[in-house]
């Protein structure tokens, strides 16, 4: 290898250190900004899921179906959250190697979001039923959970389930399942929440249906948003890895260049004297 030759693949190196670090900053950003919807919206999810509570205190099973299932479907319908982009670590791969290990991929049906969730679940033979992969996810999320409720309710699924990454901090995130349809409520909250008297009109029965739609929608709403977060996370690491990479071989290859050049002046130096003690003895 020669001096030209190194001096080529620093420089492109350089171009790819560029590069990375640029998007290392703009998924930071993007992080942020993520991470600030994921605080601001779970006090609201909270708040439904208390009047829920408050609600469903005193009232009879099977009043709902978004509570209670009456279908006798052994099918589940699967909403996988993924991402359009790669340059992402193991964001995607964590989340389809948990799904592949989760469900039987022939016997249920899907809805996704992201081309990663496409690819991989067409690969593994499973149908897709709607695919929102080509529109911002937060744009559809009304039509994800119209789709999702219209399909439960014709009572052609057992369970509506989601898979998604779980935003946790900067460094971490997890692969999560959670259950939409039917709403899964524990009794013991039901009782917590009793406490105070509230007074709705025109009936909790008449209210119900509505607040449980609405916390539904706010949940699919709240994985998009965990999920972008965990994305540009795991972006920004993978950017700022290839980044610290590419010093260390900019670094190495600086090294080698001024080796072989030392190397050149060294040998210059070698074939001068010889020639000159040559000249001398002459």
């Amino acid at each position: 290898m020669n001096i030209r030759t190194i001096r080529k693949k620093i420089k492109s190196v350089s171009n790819v250190k560029k590069i990375t670090k640029a998007m290392e900053l703009v998924s930071a950003i993007k992080m942020k900004k993520a991470q600030q919807k994921v605080i601001e919206s779970a006090p609201y999810r909270k708040s439904l899921e208390k009047i829920i509570y408050k609600a469903l205190y005193g009232l009879e099973k099977g009043f709902s179906p978004l509570i209670e299932n009456v279908s006798r479907s052994n099918k589940n319908l699967y909403i996988v959250i993924s991402s359009n982009k790669g340059l992402c670590g193991s964001f995607n791969f964590n989340l389809l190697r948990f799904l592949g290990k989760e469900i039987n991929f022939k016997d249920n049906d899907f809805i996704t979001v992201g081309k990663k969730a496409v690819s991989f679940i067409s690969k593994m033979g499973g149908n897709i039923v709607a695919d929102f992969s080509h529109t911002d996810p937060q744009n559809a999320i009304s039509a994800i959970f119209k789709t999702a409720l219209e399909k439960y309710l014709s009572n052609q699924y057992k369970e509506v389930v989601l898979f998604y990454n779980r935003f946790i901090n900067t460094l971490k995130f997890e692969s999560i399942t959670s259950r939409l349809l039917p709403t899964k409520l524990e009794e013991e909250m039901i009782e917590q929440e009793t406490e105070g008297d509230y007074l709705i009109e025109p009936s909790e029965k008449e209210i119900i249906d509505a607040v449980l739609k609405n916390l539904i929608e706010e949940k699919i709403r709240g994985a998009v948003i965990d999920s972008e977060a965990a994305e540009h996370s795991s972006r920004m690491i993978a950017m700022k890895n290839a980044t610290d990479n590419a010093e260390n071989v900019i670094y190495n290859l600086t090294l080698l260049r001024n080796k072989i050049r030392q190397e050149k002046i060294t040998y210059e130096l070698l074939d001068m004297i010889t020639a000159k003690e040559s000249v001398e003895n002459s």
